[in-house]
C-alpha cells in the first residue's frame, strides 16, 4: 500500500478540527453559552459593526444584527479582553446573543475584512462616530437657536438609540457652534447636558439616568476608554465623520458623587481658516505681527490661561507663514487641528517624544519655522532659546497672566538673561472676550461723566493707535432670533511687548514684570490688554462689561 503525504495530512487536519469542535463544545457547556456549529456566514455590513482589530484582539466576531441586537461568536467569555469589549458593546447600548465557536470559524469571519470595504452605512464601532447628512439637516431644522435645541431634546422619545442620540447631541453642538458638551450627572436619576456657547455654559436638557450610562459607554467606546474602570479619570478622543470633513472630539471623564462626568471639546476645523484678519486686530497690531513673521529667526510667544484662544492665533501665524518655500514643523500635545503642507508631530511620554526631545529631534530635519504646543518646563525653554538663536523662528505659548509675566517666568525657568532679549522678539498676551451680535445691538447711554473718561483715554493712547476708528458712544447687547441674548462668536483682547535695548538692560538686571511693563509702555506705547479691550467696546465689538469680566474692574 502506498502512503499518501496528502491523505495523511487531510486526517491529520480532520482530526485537529473535530478536536477544536469537542473542545468549544466543552467551552460551552462549563461557560452555559451555546455552541455555535454551523458555518461561519458573515454579511459585510454586519462584519463591519466591529473594527478588525478590536475584534481579533477580543476573539469574538458579529455575525447578524438587527438595530441595536448583535449575534456574536467567540471562543470564550472569560477572556478580559472579551469581557470588557462585550460591557462596553452593552453600555454603548447594544443587546449581545452570544455563542462559542472555534479559532478556525473566527479565522474564516477575520479573513473577510481583508477582502471588503467597509459600508459606510454601517459605521463601524471605532474611534469615528458618522455623522450622517439626514442627521444633520433634521438637527439644522429643528435647532435653530438654544430654544429650538431644548425643544427638540424634550420632545425626544426616551428609548432613542443611543447612538442617535449621541449623533444628535454632536450635530446640535455645532449647529450651535458650541465649543464643549457637558455631560453632569447632578442626581442618582438624571443628568444634565449644557453646550458652552462663546465661553458661557448654557443649560440644553435633561437626561434619564439610562440615556446618561448608555451615552457614556458609547462615548468611552468610541474614544477608546476603559469602560469598566468608573473610579478615576480617564482621556481620550475620536472623530466625527460628516459632509464637511471630519472633526476631532477630545472626550474627558472623571468619577463624580452621583455617576461619571463627561466633557467633549469640539475642535471645530474652521478655526484654522482663520487668518490675521480675523482676529480682529487692531491695524497697528498686525502691522507688528506682520513684521515679525517676516523675520527668518527669533520667537514669538503666545500667552494666557487654557481656553484665551492661544491656538487659533498661532495656526492664523502658521497661515500665513505656509508657502511652499519653507518647511514647518510643529510639535503638539496634542495634534487638534489637521494642517495641510505642515509636518505636524505629536508628543508620546511613553516613547520618550517630549517638547524637549521631539525639539531635538525635529531641528536636525532642516526646518524654518518651528511650533512648540508649549513652554512648561526648563529643557524646553533652553532648547527653544537656542533653536530662535540659531536660525529658526519658533512659535510657542506659556502660561503667564500678561506679556510682561513671560519674561521672569523664562528666567524662573532657568532660561539665561542674557539669551532672552536677542531671541525673544515678541510676547502676545490675550484673552476672549463675547462680540456684539451686528444684528441687534444698541447704541447706550453715555452719561457726562463716562464720556469725559473716554475722551481722557481716547488723547492718552499712544500716536500709533488709530482714533478715527473710536466712536464717543458705547453698544448694549439687545438678543434676536441670531443671537439670543446679543453676542454672537468671540475675538481677542491683546497685549503687545516687543524686547528693544531698554527691555533688554532690565532682563539682564532681573527686573519684576511691573517694571517690565512701565517701560514697555512708556518707551515702546505698549497698549494694555485692557485698554484693547475698551479700544474694541468703542468700535462697537464689545462691550465694557465683557472687558471687565476678562481683565477685571477698569482703570480709566
Amino acid at each position: 500500500m502506498r502512503f499518501s503525504r496528502n491523505s495523511a495530512s487531510d486526517r491529520i487536519e480532520t482530526i485537529r478540527r473535530e478536536g477544536e469542535e469537542r473542545d468549544a463544545q466543552r467551552r460551552a457547556t462549563v461557560e452555559v453559552v451555546p455552541y455555535w456549529k454551523e458555518n461561519t456566514v458573515a454579511n459585510k455590513e454586519i462584519l463591519n459593526t466591529l473594527e478588525e482589530n478590536v475584534a481579533r484582539s477580543g476573539g469574538l466576531a458579529v455575525i447578524a444584527r438587527d438595530g441595536e441586537s448583535l449575534t456574536i461568536l467567540l471562543e470564550t467569555t472569560e477572556n478580559q479582553k472579551t469581557k470588557e469589549i462585550l460591557e462596553s458593546l452593552k453600555n454603548g447600548g447594544y443587546n449581545t446573543s452570544l455563542f462559542i465557536t472555534t479559532k478556525t470559524k473566527l479565522d474564516l469571519a477575520w479573513e473577510k475584512y481583508s477582502s471588503q470595504k467597509t459600508d459606510v452605512s454601517q459605521a463601524p464601532i471605532s474611534d469615528k462616530i458618522n455623522l450622517e447628512e439626514n442627521t444633520l439637516e433634521e438637527i439644522r431644522k429643528k435647532t435653530e437657536n438654544r430654544r429650538g435645541v431644548e425643544e427638540f431634546f424634550r420632545s425626544l422619545d426616551p428609548q432613542t438609540a443611543t447612538s442617535a442620540l449621541l449623533g444628535y447631541i454632536l450635530g446640535a453642538a455645532l449647529a450651535l457652534r458650541a465649543s464643549d458638551v457637558h455631560v453632569e450627572r447632578n442626581s442618582k436619576k438624571e443628568s444634565l447636558l449644557r453646550f458652552r456657547i462663546d465661553g458661557e455654559l448654557r443649560d440644553v436638557a435633561r437626561l434619564e439616568e439610562r440615556q446618561s450610562d448608555l451615552l457614556v459607554g458609547r462615548v468611552k467606546l468610541l474614544a477608546g476608554l476603559k469602560l469598566n474602570i468608573r473610579d478615576s479619570a480617564q482621556d481620550g478622543r475620536f472623530t466625527i465623520d460628516s459632509k464637511n470633513g471630519q472633526i476631532e472630539v477630545k472626550f474627558s471623564v472623571v468619577p463624580a458623587e452621583f455617576g461619571e462626568a463627561v466633557v467633549m471639546r469640539v475642535l471645530d476645523p474652521s478655526i484654522i481658516s482663520l487668518g490675521l484678519k480675523d482676529l480682529g486686530l487692531r491695524e497697528d497690531d498686525e502691522d507688528l505681527i506682520e513684521k515679525e513673521l517676516k523675520r527668518p529667526n527669533g520667537m514669538i510667544l503666545v500667552t494666557g490661561p487654557t481656553g484665551s484662544g492661544k491656538t487659533t492665533t498661532l495656526y492664523a501665524f502658521l497661515k500665513k507663514l505656509n508657502t511652499q518655500k519653507i518647511k514647518i514643523i510643529t510639535i503638539e500635545d496634542p495634534i487638534e487641528y489637521h494642517i495641510g503642507g505642515v509636518e505636524q508631530t505629536q508628543t508620546d511620554k511613553k516613547n520618550n517624544y517630549t517638547f524637549a526631545t521631539g525639539l531635538r529631534a525635529v531641528l536636525r530635519q532642516d526646518p524654518d519655522v518651528i511650533l512648540i504646543g508649549e513652554i512648561r518646563d526648563e529643557e524646553t525653554a533652553k532648547v527653544s532659546i537656542d533653536a530662535a538663536l540659531t536660525g529658526h523662528l519658533v512659535l510657542s505659548t506659556l502660561h503667564t497672566n500678561n506679556a510682561a509675566g513671560a519674561i521672569p517666568r523664562l528666567v524662573d525657568l532657568g532660561v539665561r538673561t542674557s539669551t532672552i532679549a536677542p531671541a525673544v522678539r515678541l510676547i502676545i498676551a490675550q484673552r476672549l472676550v463675547r462680540k456684539l451680535c451686528p444684528s441687534c445691538k444698541k447704541r447706550a447711554e453715555v452719561d457726562e461723566a463716562l464720556r469725559v473718561k473716554i475722551k481722557t483715554f481716547k488723547k492718552g493712547l499712544p500716536k500709533r493707535v488709530a482714533r478715527e476708528s473710536m466712536e464717543a458712544s458705547l453698544y448694549d447687547a439687545v438678543g434676536c432670533s441670531e443671537c439670543e441674548d446679543g453676542f454672537r462668536g468671540r475675538l481677542a483682547i491683546m497685549e503687545m511687548l516687543t524686547t528693544g535695548s531698554e527691555i533688554e538692560s532690565l532682563i539682564k538686571e532681573k527686573a519684576i514684570e511691573k517694571e517690565i511693563e512701565a517701560v514697555a509702555i512708556n518707551e515702546q506705547g505698549m497698549v494694555l490688554m485692557q485698554q484693547d479691550g475698551i479700544i474694541k467696546a468703542l468700535q462697537g465689538k464689545t462691550t465694557l462689561s465683557e472687558v471687565e469680566q476678562a481683565t477685571g474692574p477698569i482703570e480709566w
